[in-house]
């Protein structure tokens, strides 16, 4: 009797828990979904608001994409109905192109226009295909947001966001223009500064070196007139110690005596100026006659160091010298003389 109460007992126990259980698990269930909805997915949607997405926006990047059906042309209805479904879970919505859900949409409409299963979808999901579209625009890839626009006013050409949409894809990309153009003008601008710079710099140069040949020709031209001043100081000193030599001469000639030819006027030579500006030094050895007149003549270079560089001025110097002729028992008498003109410039 005893027996049986307990396993009655037990049964009716057990047939109290099942439910409880149920029970249990159901609310355990429905606290889950409500954590997804109110906690988990507004949560990643603020973030991926915060890393610049949409929400909602189907995060495409790093992942590969399935190759495109082959002959899409020749898929029946409910094999485009199947690969739009595949495209939207895999979201894959507008890229990449011939391969996405709006195409496989957009591509039983052609079949059958009035396909309420593939018009749903492509309303459905119209937003959420705008917010890729922006999302491209965003990064700048113009080309596919522009494709990506265009399938979207197949879908829906009168919706409103297309406006907003090419709105901005036209701005974006005259900013971009305008930040290209201002790039192009600061690098022509750099290239213009650094071409100023150097030209400057081929200025002062030039400059630089005008002054000194100037400073050089300069100190050239001050030693030759210190060598010219000397040269005439040297001959004023010959030409005094001459005409003392005459007054001596003189007497002896006057009671009929024999001497040499004495010099009275003693020409410097011009220094030439290429040797000057060349810094040169030298000497010419020149033999003449001294004519019974005491003039010179037939003057003729017999030595020269360097050769060549101040011969002319030498025989000019000397052509232009006077002299007390030579005499003889009294007479004045034709004579040879040479002598050695030095050119210094200190």
């Amino acid at each position: 009797m005893d027996t049986r109460y307990k396993s009655h007992a037990r049964r009716h126990a057990r047939g109290v828990v099942r439910p409880a259980t149920i029970a249990i698990t159901a609310v355990v269930a429905v606290l889950a979904a409500a954590s997804w909805f109110l906690i988990i997915k507004p949560h990643q949607d603020l973030v991926a608001t915060d890393t610049g997405a949409h929400p909602s926006t189907p995060v495409t990047a790093g992942v590969q994409a399935p190759p495109p059906p082959v002959n899409v042309a020749a898929m029946s209805m409910n094999q485009l109905l199947a690969e739009a479904r595949k495209a939207v879970n895999e979201q894959r919505l507008l890229a990449p192109a011939g391969n996405n859900a709006f195409e496989f949409y957009l591509k039983v409409l052609e079949k059958d226009p009035g396909n309420q299963v593939a018009a749903d979808a492509l309303r459905e999901t119209f937003p959420v295909g705008a917010s890729v579209a922006e999302q491209a625009i965003n990064l700048r890839d113009f080309n596919e947001a522009q494709r990506q626009i265009d399938l979207l006013a197949k879908a829906d050409p009168a919706n409103y966001t297309l406006t907003i949409l090419r709105s901005k894809l036209d701005a974006q990309r005259k900013l971009q223009d305008r930040e290209q153009q201002l790039a192009s003008d600061k690098e022509k601008q750099q290239q213009l500064a650094a071409q100023k710079a150097a030209s400057d710099k081929v200025e002062a140069d030039r400059l630089a070196a005008e002054s000194q040949q100037k400073a050089q020709a300069d100190q050239r031209a001050a030693q030759a007139r210190a060598a010219q001043q000397q040269a005439t100081e040297a001959a004023r000193q010959q030409q005094a110690a001459s005409s003392a030599a005459n007054t001596g001469n003189a007497a002896t000639a006057s009671v009929g005596g024999t001497h040499g030819a004495v010099l009275l006027r003693n020409v410097p030579p011009r220094y030439p100026t290429t040797a000057v500006r060349a810094n040169q030094e030298g000497w010419v050895e020149v033999t003449f006659t001294i004519t019974p007149e005491g003039t010179v003549d037939d003057v003729k270079v017999v030595d020269a160091e360097p050769r060549h560089v101040f011969d002319r001025a030498a025989t000019e110097a000397v052509s232009r010298w006077k002299f007390q002729p030579a005499t003889q028992d009294g007479n004045p008498v034709a004579s040879q003389d040479k002598r050695r003109i030095v050119f210094k410039l200190n």
